[in-house]
């Protein structure tokens, strides 16, 4: 089995619907730190599961300094419901997506 993992830090804005008062509930912005983990059986022609490169475009070029809420449809985006998302958009390969929100505070997302 091969793993690859890659690591972005992502600024962006978000708003969360909540069902209790929070500021969270205000327009806000945070230097999101997202780890992306992917494996594979076999990799492709070029000898590789995917490029790093294709996991940026698909993820940091999308998010970064990007309403968040506007990108990731109509689902909240809380530092999970984010995880979930980046996971189902890098497709099989990924299994695992971490999301950083601020220093200690982090979310991850875990295919069974």
């Amino acid at each position: 089995m091969y793993y690859v993992s890659k690591r972005m830090e992502i600024a962006g804005s978000h708003k969360l619907n909540l069902d209790y008062e929070s500021k969270c509930q205000n327009l806000h912005g945070h230097n999101w730190i997202v780890t992306v983990f992917m494996s594979g059986k076999e990799l492709n022609s070029n000898g590789m599961i995917m490029d790093f490169t294709h996991i940026k475009r698909a993820i940091h070029d999308r998010l970064d300094h990007a309403h968040i809420n506007d990108v990731v449809g109509d689902i909240n985006p809380t530092a999970e419901n984010m995880a979930k998302w980046i996971c189902d958009q890098l497709g099989e390969c990924c299994y695992k997506v971490s999301v950083q929100e601020s220093e200690g505070n982090i979310a991850i997302y875990e295919r069974d």
